[in-house]
């Protein structure tokens, strides 16, 4: 805006020899800038210095220079200055900056990101096959980077990630094995050390880290519980390292059926150190389970094959087990509680959920167990004396 002399309250506008108008503005900081563009007429150079104006009295005004950091950098640096991330969080988001982001966008500066730009990025991925959740999941950690550089930094006055649905995974239902699929697959285990460890992931929808992380101390067969404190991850680079659950919810004492307290207290005995530090499932050697010395010592893909169920995934268990909890009529806050799972209700979950109703659904497990079992062994029964 100018003042009666014609000179502007704000900023100031110079015609360069091109013909073309520049401005300079003093920012918050009160240090001069110059535009970062020219404009053809003097009016267009006056609207833009009203615009900045207004931007820094709102608040609203990023620094130009700023927004030229490249995406590539600023995106490493945010990763690195989250010191709290889980291991396994670290090693997602490094591995989905470095093959899926930074590839497309990574010599972008942060200030030249559009929607369009974006939305192009991810049409991409999927073009080239990239799945759904794995593109949503690189959309995700893209749009908390420009969250912060917004919100936080002020390099950008907004987040460029307006684009609906794209942090959607649409993850396929996975399947569900039924109670004697379960009992058989467990009976199927090469090494007989394993059958415990199918029966307690599933009935106790525990996830693969928490079960080859539980000690001797963890299982307390006389009240039929286990505990999950710590979870066993493997790194990219195949160190094992022990830490928290993966949530704070994760951290629960569950309920185990009575059906299999037989099978555990066998392998109890049989594979376990005295000690309740002791791990109670460890690979034929004495080392740490591996997923892959699991899949090979067990003969994971061959007794599926023989079943019919090529394709399960060792956390489809986990799926399983919640859903034969669920169809026991527990309440969604007993579930979540039995499954660890966290949210932003997480309080309102510990206050309903008690050990009396876990233990409804852990006795309801064994009853349906033992009817199945009755029930399929009349029909061996029967069907024995008919082959007679």
């Amino acid at each position: 805006m100018a003042n009666k002399d014609g000179h502007r309250r704000f900023g100031s506008i110079r015609k360069l020899p091109s013909g073309r108008f520049q401005i300079r503005y003093p920012g918050p900081d009160g240090q001069l800038r110059t535009g970062q563009t020219t404009y053809a007429t003097k009016g267009d150079a006056d609207r833009a210095l009203t615009l900045i104006e207004a931007q820094i009295i709102s608040g609203e005004w990023t620094d130009p220079e700023r927004g030229k950091v490249l995406l590539g950098d600023y995106a490493r640096t945010w990763i690195s200055e989250r010191p709290g991330l889980r291991p396994k969080t670290l090693e997602g988001y490094t591995w989905l900056l470095n093959r899926h982001i930074v590839p497309h966008l990574g010599r972008v500066a942060v200030g030249k990101l559009t929607t369009p730009m974006i939305r192009s990025w991810r049409a991409d991925l999927l073009a080239k096959g990239i799945s759904v959740s794995t593109a949503a999941k690189a959309y995700r950690l893209l749009r908390a980077v420009l969250m912060t550089a917004a919100d936080e930094d002020k390099l950008i006055a907004r987040n460029p990630c307006r684009i609906k649905g794209a942090d959607n995974e649409h993850t396929p239902e996975r399947p569900i094995l039924t109670l004697a699929q379960v009992f058989e697959l467990a009976d199927r285990m090469a090494d007989r050390r394993f059958k415990a460890l199918i029966l307690l992931t599933t009935f106790a929808s525990l996830r693969w880290g928490e079960v080859i992380a539980l000690r001797r101390g963890s299982l307390d067969l006389a009240a039929r519980t286990v505990s999950v404190r710590e979870q066993l991850l493997e790194l990219d680079g195949g160190t094992m390292q022990l830490g928290p659950p993966k949530s704070r919810a994760g951290r629960r004492t569950i309920a185990i059926p009575s059906v299999i307290i037989p099978v555990l207290t066998e392998h109890l005995a049989t594979y376990v150190d005295e000690p309740d530090d002791a791990f109670v499932f460890l690979g034929k050697r004495g080392a740490f389970l591996r997923g892959g010395n699991f899949r090979r010592e067990a003969k994971w893909a061959e007794a599926l094959k023989e079943m019919g169920l090529q394709g399960l995934h060792f956390h489809d268990l986990r799926h399983t087990g919640n859903t034969l909890a669920a169809q026991s009529g527990a309440s969604i806050a007993d579930l979540k509680a039995r499954m660890g799972h966290d949210s932003d209700r997480a309080a309102l979950i510990y206050q309903h959920a008690t050990r009396d109703a876990d233990q409804k659904i852990a006795d309801a497990l064994s009853t349906r167990v033992k009817a199945e079992r009755k029930k399929a062994k009349k029909k061996r029964t029967k069907r024995d004396g008919a082959g007679g």
